[in-house]
This record gives C-alpha cells, structure tokens and sequence, in this order.
C-alpha cells in the first residue's frame, strides 16, 4: 500500500507536516486547516475515474489492469490508499487534489509538495 494524504492550511498558517499528518490519521481536528468539501472532492475522483469501477462508495478498482485506491475523509484531510497503483494513477489523484487547493504530502518519504517545501 502507498499512502497519499491532502489537505489545505488556512491563510498565513503553516504547521509541522509530520504532526499534522499523525494527528489526520488518528481523524483528529488540526487547528489552522480549512475544511474541505468532502463530497465535491469525492464526486471529482469519480468523474476522473469513471472507467474505474467503484468497488462502494468510498473504493476504486482498474478494471483493465492492476491498481486500486481507497478515499478516507475527514472534515480537514483527503487520505487514499493506493494498492498496486501505478505512478500515472497517483499523479492522477495528486492533480484532483491540486484542483482543490490541497497539496500532496507523502509520509513516505515523508514531505508536503507546496509552493512553503524548501
């Protein structure tokens, strides 16, 4: 699994990305994030995926090859989980979230890909 996460800081704040990440994931409320429309963001991924087939209501398969992803929402955070999704998919998601001004953070690695990253 490769896990991909989004959110969006509120104007002039910007907070330590691993401690905001931890506290999302445990679907606590982070002070200073803005809240999101969850399910303007979620209807996107499907429009985006629509080839895709929805597994239920919040998880996606290819049904042309390999590759599938799952949306957890919070008020404040997209999370998707990705399993055997190849790089074009996740670049995919990356440019739905962009849409909605919410930039990726990777705990992989771990760093948030906006214009405050050094």
């Amino acid at each position: 699994m490769y896990e991909l996460l989004f959110w969006r800081y509120l104007d002039e704040i910007y907070l330590n990305n691993q401690e905001v990440y931890e506290a999302l994931v445990e679907k606590q409320e982070v002070e200073g994030l803005a809240t999101l429309q969850v399910e303007v963001i979620v209807n996107r991924i499907n429009s985006v995926f629509s080839e895709w087939e929805r597994v239920d209501e919040n998880s996606w398969k290819n049904p042309k090859g390999k590759g599938a992803f799952q949306v957890i929402a919070t008020p404040q955070s997209i999370k998707i989980d990705c399993y055997g999704t190849e790089g074009k998919t996740m670049n995919q998601l990356v440019s739905v979230m962009e849409e909605f001004k919410c930039p990726l953070y990777d705990p992989q690695v771990p760093e948030r890909y906006d214009e405050m990253s050094e």
